[in-house]
C-alpha cells in the first residue's frame, strides 16, 4: 500500500503533461484551469482535516504556491514550442539542479566532505543529462528549442522558490497544503488579469483543464502521504518517474518525433538524469 501511495504522484505528474496537450487551450487556459483544479482539491482537504497555521506561515506558503505558477506557465508554453518530449526532462533536471543547490547554499543541506563531493557529481551528471535530451538535430525543432527555452528556463525560478519557501516553516505538509493550492489559484487569475485576456474565464478550455489541477492537486497531496509512510528520500525517487512517463508518452501519444540519434541520447539523457536525483536523494 505505501508503495502504492509513492506511485500516485509518479503517474499524476507524468501523465498531466499529456493531459494538458491532449485538453489544448492557451498557455492561458492551462493555467487557469489547473489553477482552479487545485483550489478544489485544497478546499476539500482543508475541510477533512481542518489543520491550523499561523498568518505568516499561511502567507508564505501561498506565495510560495505562487512562485510554482511561474514555473507553470514557462512550462506550458514550452509544451508548445519544443513538445512534451523535450521539455519535460530538461525542466525536471534544472529543477533538480537548482533546488539541490538552493538547499545546500541556503539550508545547509549535504553536510560533510563526502556528501557534498557526490552531491556536486550527481548534479554534473543531471547537468549532462539534460544537456543530451536538449539535443536535435534539424533546423526547424532547434529553432523551437531555442524559443521554449527562452521561457523554460528563467521561468524556472519559480519552481525553486515554490520548493525552498516551504522549509523555512515549521509546519506539516498537509497544514500548508490549501494556501500553497490557493496561492496557486490567485497567481493563475492575475496572470490573466495582467495579460488583459479576461475572455480566458468564459472559455471551454479553461474549465476542460481543471482535471489537470485536480489530478496535481492530488499528486501533491499523495506525495506528502507518501513521505510520511515511505521516508522522503524513497517517496522523491519513486517520482522520479514521472519525467520517463512524461517523456514516453510525448513521444507515443503525442507523436512527437525524434530521429534515432535524439532518441538514444533522450533516453541516455534520462537514465542520468534520474541517476542523478536518485544519489542526491540519499544524502
Amino acid at each position: 500500500m505505501n508503495i502504492m501511495m509513492a506511485l500516485i504522484p509518479a503517474l499524476g505528474w507524468g501523465l498531466n503533461p499529456l493531459l494538458i496537450s491532449k485538453l489544448g487551450g492557451k498557455p492561458i487556459n492551462q493555467t487557469l484551469g489547473t489553477g482552479f483544479g487545485a483550489l478544489v482539491v485544497g478546499l476539500i482537504v482543508q475541510f477533512i482535516y481542518r489543520p491550523s497555521v499561523d498568518q505568516g506561515t499561511f502567507w508564505l506558503s501561498a506565495l510560495s504556491g505562487a512562485f510554482w505558477v511561474l514555473g507553470q506557465i514557462g512550462q506550458y508554453t514550452s509544451y508548445g514550442r519544443m513538445g512534451v518530449s523535450t521539455t519535460m526532462p530538461i525542466s525536471t533536471g534544472v529543477q533538480l539542479v537548482g533546488t539541490s543547490l538552493i538547499g545546500v547554499l541556503m539550508f545547509g543541506e549535504w553536510s560533510g566532505t563526502t556528501a557534498k563531493l557526490v552531491g556536486f557529481a550527481a548534479i554534473i551528471i543531471m547537468i549532462i543529462g539534460v544537456a543530451m535530451t536538449a539535443v536535435t538535430d534539424n533546423s526547424d525543432s532547434r529553432a523551437g528549442l531555442v524559443s521554449g527555452l527562452a521561457v523554460l528556463l528563467p521561468t524556472t525560478i519559480g519552481y525553486w522558490i515554490y520548493s525552498a519557501l516551504p522549509k523555512m516553516v515549521a509546519a506539516s505538509g498537509v497544514a500548508i497544503f490549501f494556501p500553497q493550492m490557493l496561492g496557486m489559484c490567485l497567481a493563475a487569475i492575475l496572470y490573466a488579469i495582467c495579460s488583459h485576456r479576461l475572455d480566458a474565464f468564459k472559455e471551454k478550455t479553461s474549465w476542460l483543464n481543471m482535471f489537470a489541477g485536480v489530478i496535481f492537486g492530488i499528486s501533491a497531496l499523495a506525495y506528502i502521504f507518501s513521505a510520511k509512510e515511505n521516508g522522503v528520500a524513497t517517496a522523491y525517487v519513486i517520482t522520479q518517474l514521472s519525467v520517463v512517463i512524461s517523456t514516453g508518452g510525448g513521444m507515443l501519444f503525442l507523436h512527437e518525433h525524434k530521429t534515432p540519434h535524439e532518441l538514444h541520447l533522450t533516453l541516455v539523457g534520462l537514465a542520468l538524469i534520474v541517476v542523478g536525483s536518485v544519489m542526491t536523494a540519499f544524502l
